[in-house]
């Protein structure tokens, strides 16, 4: 179901709840911010457009002004594996110096593959390394508990370009159990969503 359409308010208020979420990992996980502004309360998401099977929202934390692309996975195999809900998104947080910043959220702790083991029976061993496929290009990820960016940041702007094409974008991930899954975003709208993206965060707060 894509957050473009959603069929409930419940569906909506989760969305916005997991979109804070991430964005507080984010900035923790990818960029040094002084205590000020790690303390200072973000305010409630707000919706600014749909395109596509892509959505816009705005935030604000301090004096900080987030805005950011979102989509969900159109496509989640298996469909019959529980799983919390999956996230696709592009943040724009200039007051932070970041722009263009990608990541997932999968709904499950993300396991990471251990090659070097010589244990047999390490389960690490047969889990494989979470990537993000575009066409014919592919993107190594990194977790991080249940989110997952991209592994080279120098390689996030391609992804965007590439993104910004259409067609679709597949995320492989393998749960701490050992259980595969595959989500499958449209790219639907995505080139007029970052770009509402950018322009709604072009200045410095």
């Amino acid at each position: 179901m894509p957050l473009a359409a959603p069929k409930s308010a419940r569906a909506t208020i989760l969305a916005l709840g997991v979109a804070l979420a991430l964005i507080a990992s984010g900035a923790a996980a990818q960029t040094k911010s002084d205590d000020k502004s790690k303390d200072a309360p973000a305010a409630k998401p707000e919706s600014v457009g749909s395109y596509g099977d892509w959505s816009v929202f705005h935030s604000q934390s301090g004096k900080t002004r987030i805005c950011y692309a979102l989509a969900q996975p159109k496509q989640r195999d298996p469909d019959d594996l529980k799983r919390d809900p999956a996230y696709a998104f592009i943040s724009e947080r200039p007051g932070e110096g970041v722009r263009n910043e990608v990541s997932f959220i999968m709904g499950f702790d993300v396991g990471a593959p251990n090659p070097d083991s010589d244990d047999p029976k390490d389960k690490k061993k047969k889990l494989i390394a979470p990537t993000a496929e575009l066409s014919d290009d592919t993107f190594d990820l990194l977790p991080k508990g249940g989110n997952l960016w991209v592994k080279n940041a120098a390689q996030e702007s391609d992804l965007i370009t590439g993104m910004r094409k259409g067609g679709k974008l597949v995320i492989k991930a393998t749960s701490k159990k050992g259980n595969l899954t595959t989500d499958t975003y449209s790219l639907s709208g995505f080139g007029q969503a970052i770009d509402r993206a950018i322009k709604d965060c072009a200045g410095g707060t």
